[in-house]
């Protein structure tokens, strides 16, 4: 009897612990799109404030600063993705390291391309590195929910229909 209370007690605790990591019933795209907006919002504050506290309060480079607010910004990002914005109920598609691997290669292309439009960009348009820089983040935002959605954190099976 005491062996069954115990197992009970674990599915219970297991049962719980799905629960929690499962989205609630009916999130759909829009549900997915707040969900990416709250932990992105959260990292991308995190990245701006880096940024360009470290270039216009230190006094650092641009372009340094840049590398350290995205590196910074970089693993919790990736870890709230996994864990609040594309979480199933079933399995992912792809294990971890293959999520991490596509990740970082999307992640690579972003710096690239963020680093080069604040590079190049204001002096050629005329108008100061941080406007280009915070364009550029909006831009890069949109094509990374697309993305993250059908080539990163999908699931076997399309849950939203």
């Amino acid at each position: 009897m005491v062996p069954a209370v115990i197992e009970l007690a674990g599915n219970d605790a297991l049962e719980r612990d799905q629960a929690a990591r499962e989205p609630p019933a009916g999130v759909g795209l829009f549900g997915r799109i707040v969900r990416f907006a709250l932990a992105g919002g959260t990292v991308a504050a995190v990245y701006l404030l880096v940024t360009l506290l470290l270039a216009k309060v230190v006094g650092l480079p641009f372009q340094a600063a840049l590398a350290i607010g995205f590196t910074t910004a970089l693993g919790a990002h990736f870890t709230l993705q996994r864990l609040f914005v594309w979480v199933h109920h079933e399995e992912f598609a792809l294990s971890l390291r293959t999520q991490a691997g596509r990740y970082l290669a999307i992640s690579l292309t972003q710096y690239g391309l963020t680093a080069a439009t604040t590079g190049l960009l204001p002096d050629a348009l005329g108008i100061s590195t941080e406007i280009v820089y915070v364009v550029t983040t909006a831009l890069i935002t949109v094509a990374n929910f697309v993305l993250f959605r059908t080539r990163v954190f999908h699931p076997e099976k399309t849950l939203e229909g």
